[in-house]
C-alpha cells in the first residue's frame, strides 16, 4: 500500500495508523505533493511557523481510486505541532475508518504508552469522567480501553508514590537462551555456544557494577530485574554469584522487590530456583507463552507443557509466592479455543500476576517470514477477553500496560497481578518517573532530571564486544549519570 505524504515530520504517525487497519499490507510512505499512484494521500498544508510557535494551514486526506474518499480541507488556526498531528490522525481515521468498515480500540493512539495520559489528567485534579471524554474525544479511543487504561493509571499513581525519592532501578541483562524462539527480536544468544565464556560475561557485569555503584552511592536501588535472554541458562553457582555481587555493590536497604526472569521451564531446576531464592529474589516469572505442544514445538521453545506443571510445582517448593507467567495472544496456528485451552490450565496453575502480550512481529524475528508464507489469525480481541476474564476469575487486576508496533489486533500488552502484588520495575519503566541502571550486553539506561528531561544510553548488543569494550560501557553510564 503506497501513502503520499509531503511533510516527513508525521510520517511515523501516518505509517503506524495506516498499518493498524492494514496490518497485512507492507505500508510505503512516499514523499510528495501528487495524487497519482498512491492509495491514500496525506497532505498538511501549514503556513510558516509563527514566531509563538504555532501553526496556520489545513489537512486533507483522501484515499481510493475514482470516486475517493475525501475530507476536504481540514482547518488549524494557531495551533501547536502536537495539536496539528492530532488534527491528522483524525482525518486519516475518519478515511480509513470509511473504506474499511473497522475502528480501532485504541483510536489514533499510536505510542506505547497510552497510560501516560489519564496519569497526566490524574495528576492534574481530572475526574474520571473528564478523562474518558478527553480520550474518547482527541483520540476517538474506545469505552474499554479508556476504563482500563484509567484504572491502570490509579493503580500505578498509588504504587510510584510510595516509593523512596532517593530510589533508582536496576536492570541485569542476560543475553543466553536455550534456543532462539520464533518470535524473538531481543538480543539473545544460545547457551551451547556461549558456555565456555559465561564466565567472563559475569566478569564483565562485575566491572561494570564496580564502577556504576560508586556513582550510585547514598542512593537506594528500590526494584532489581534480572532478565534477558533466559537468566537461568546459567548454572546455579553463577545465579548465586551474580546475585552476591549486586548485593555486595548496592544499597538494597529499602528494596521494594527483587525479580528473576526464569522464563524458559527448560531451564528451570531446584537448584537453580533455591539459588535465587537465597539470593534474596522474591519475585520470578516463569514464560511458558502457550499451553499447547503442537505450538510450543512450532515457535521452537524446547519444552512441554508438562515442563511447566513441574517448573511452577518447584518454584513453590522453593519459597517463591510471587510467581508471574507470560503468555501470548495471537501465536501462530492459533485460534480462540486454542487460547482457551491455555487459560484453562493456567487457571489450574494460578500463577499470582500474569503478564498477557498480543503478538507483536518484529522483522528481526523468524515469525516475520512464517507470516508472509502462512498468514495468521491477526484478530485478536476476543483471546484479550479470555485472558482479562481468567486474570478476574483468579482475582489478578491489571497494573501496566504498553502497546508496540504491528500489534496483533491493534491490542497491548498487559499485566495483571493480585492487588498487593502489582510488578514494580514494570510500573516504572512504564511511567518514566525514575533512573534505571541497565548492565549488561544490549540493555539501555534511562536518567530522568528533574524537568522531565530524559536521556538514555545503551549497551552494544554483541556479547563479546561488550566484554572487550566493557570500560566503555561503563564510560557512557558515568557520563550519563555523571552530573
Amino acid at each position: 500500500m503506497r501513502v503520499r505524504l509531503n511533510s516527513p515530520g508525521f510520517s511515523y504517525d501516518v505509517h503506524s495508523l495506516v498499518k493498524a487497519f492494514f496490518p497485512r499490507e507492507e505500508v510505503k510512505i512516499d514523499m510528495g505533493e501528487g495524487e497519482d499512484a498512491c492509495d491514500i494521500c496525506v497532505f498538511v498544508m501549514p503556513a510558516d511557523i509563527e514566531t509563538d510557535g504555532v501553526y496556520s494551514g489545513y489537512v486533507r486526506v483522501s484515499a481510493g481510486a475514482g470516486d475517493r474518499t475525501d475530507t476536504g480541507k481540514i482547518p488549524f488556526d494557531r495551533q501547536t505541532r502536537a495539536e496539528v498531528k492530532s488534527v491528522v490522525k483524525k482525518a486519516l481515521y475518519g478515511v480509513l475508518s470509511d473504506i474499511t468498515g473497522k475502528s480501532l480500540p485504541w483510536g489514533t493512539m499510536t505510542g506505547i504508552r497510552p497510560v501516560k495520559v489519564p496519569m497526566k489528567l490524574i495528576r492534574s485534579g481530572s475526574s474520571d469522567e473528564a478523562i474518558r471524554d478527553h480520550m474518547k474525544s482527541v483520540y476517538l479511543c474506545s469505552d474499554e480501553k479508556i476504563s482500563l487504561a484509567t484504572k491502570i493509571a490509579h493503580l500505578e499513581k498509588e504504587v510510584t508514590e510510595s516509593l523512596p525519592e532517593n530510589g533508582f532501578s536496576l536492570y541485569v541483562g542476560i543475553p543466553f537462551c536455550p534456543t532462539t524462539c520464533m518470535y524473538c527480536s531481543f538480543t539473545s544468544y544460545p547457551i551451547a555456544a556461549w558456555r565456555d565464556r559465561t564466565d567472563a560475561y559475569l566478569d564483565a557485569l562485575r566491572h561494570e557494577m564496580d564502577r556504576i555503584s560508586e556513582r550510585f552511592a547514598g542512593r537506594v536501588a528500590d526494584s532489581i530485574y534480572i532478565g534477558g535472554g533466559t537468566p537461568t541458562t546459567l548454572s546455579a553457582a553463577q545465579l548465586s554469584r551474580l546475585i552476591g555481587d549486586i548485593r555486595e555493590r548496592f544499597d538494597l536497604s529499602e528494596l521494594r522487590e527483587f525479580t528473576v526472569e526464569a522464563g524458559r521451564p527448560d531451564s528451570i531446576t531446584e537448584e537453580k530456583l533455591l539459588a535465587i531464592r537465597e539470593g534474596g529474589a522474591d519475585r520470578i516469572s516463569v514464560n511458558p507463552q502457550t499451553m499447547n505442544d503442537k505450538t510450543l514445538e512450532l515457535i521452537g521453545r524446547r519444552h512441554t507443557v508438562k515442563d511447566v506443571y513441574t517448573a511452577m510445582e518447584t518454584a513453590r517448593n522453593a519459597g517463591f509466592s510471587n510467581i508471574n507467567t507470560d503468555l501470548i495472544l495471537g501465536l501462530p496456528g492459533e485460534d480462540e479455543e486454542d487460547v482457551r485451552h491455555t487459560f484453562r490450565l493456567i487457571e489450574e496453575l494460578a500463577p499470582d500476576s500474569l503478564t498477557v502480550h498480543s503478538l507483536a512481529v518484529k522483522r528481526a524475528s523468524a515469525i516475520h517470514e512464517y507470516i508472509a508464507e502462512n498468514g495468521i489469525h491477526d484478530d485478536t480481541g476476543n483471546m484479550m477477553r479470555i485472558a482479562t476474564d481468567t486474570a478476574g476469575r483468579l482475582g489478578l487486576v491489571p497494573y501496566y500496560l504498553y502497546r508496540q508496533k504491528n500489534m496483533s489486533g491493534n491490542l497491548e500488552n498487559v499485566g495483571f497481578a493480585r492487588k498487593d502484588h502489582p510488578g514494580i520495575y514494570n510500573i516504572v519503566i512504564m511511567e518514566e518517573i525514575s533512573d534505571i541502571v541497565a548492565l549488561g550486553a544490549g540493555t539501555i539506561s534511562k536518567r530522568v532530571f528533574p524537568d522531565g528531561r530524559i536521556e538514555r544510553c545503551d549497551n552494544v548488543k554483541d556479547v563479546a564486544m561488550y566484554i572487550d569494550r566493557i570500560d566503555e560501557m561503563i564510560e557512557r553510564k558515568e557520563k550519563l549519570f555523571g552530573t
